[in-house]
């Protein structure tokens, strides 16, 4: 992940939804489902592209992993939204995040062999922390419905098991 990009995600989760510094302001369930939503929207889009055009082994099993686990928890979240009859509410975070990923995802679309893998992986590797960090400090204390505390909670202990896999595969690339 460019060093740009993983300002403007760190910037985002602290000012965009912060529940320590503006506690009237924390995102409310749908806002935090949508969030949630897009951060693995983002992962499965990267994952496709890894997929596509790496040729490292470990690069392509590492996105199929992503593209599993993303697409599994968006599954569940997608369901118990429909369970409890509330709609994800876009935000200005998931809109924001929805376009930094797209530049980054721009970036990476022009690389090749080693240079995409490692990219991609350094990618993976900042992103998970990023998300891992708000999930831990504001999605999850900020969420109410018990259900959706959950599932976050759950999705946190695969995401840093994503971010683990990928630290591995980063240091095989060096």
């Amino acid at each position: 992940m460019s060093k740009k990009l993983h300002a403007a995600l760190a910037a985002l989760f602290l000012i965009g939804v912060s529940g320590t510094a503006m506690a009237a302001d924390k995102p409310t369930d749908p806002q935090i489902a949508h969030i949630a939503y897009t951060a693995g929207e983002i992962d499965i889009k990267a994952a496709n592209l890894a997929v596509k055009k790496s040729k490292n082994k470990e690069v392509v099993a590492f996105a199929k992993d992503m593209l599993r686990d993303h697409e599994e928890v968006n599954k569940q979240a997608l369901a118990l939204l429909k369970k409890l009859k509330v709609k994800p509410e876009d935000n200005a975070t998931s809109k924001d995040l929805t376009k930094a990923a797209d530049g980054e995802r721009a970036k990476l679309t022009k690389l090749k062999g080693a240079a995409f893998d490692k990219a991609y992986i350094d990618n993976e590797v900042a992103y998970h922390k990023q998300v891992n960090g708000a999930l831990q400090t504001v999605l999850i204390p900020s969420a109410s419905n018990p259900d959706l505390k959950s599932l976050l909670e759950t999705g946190l202990k695969i995401f840093q098991g994503h971010e683990q896999h990928a630290e591995h595969v980063a240091s095989m690339l060096k």
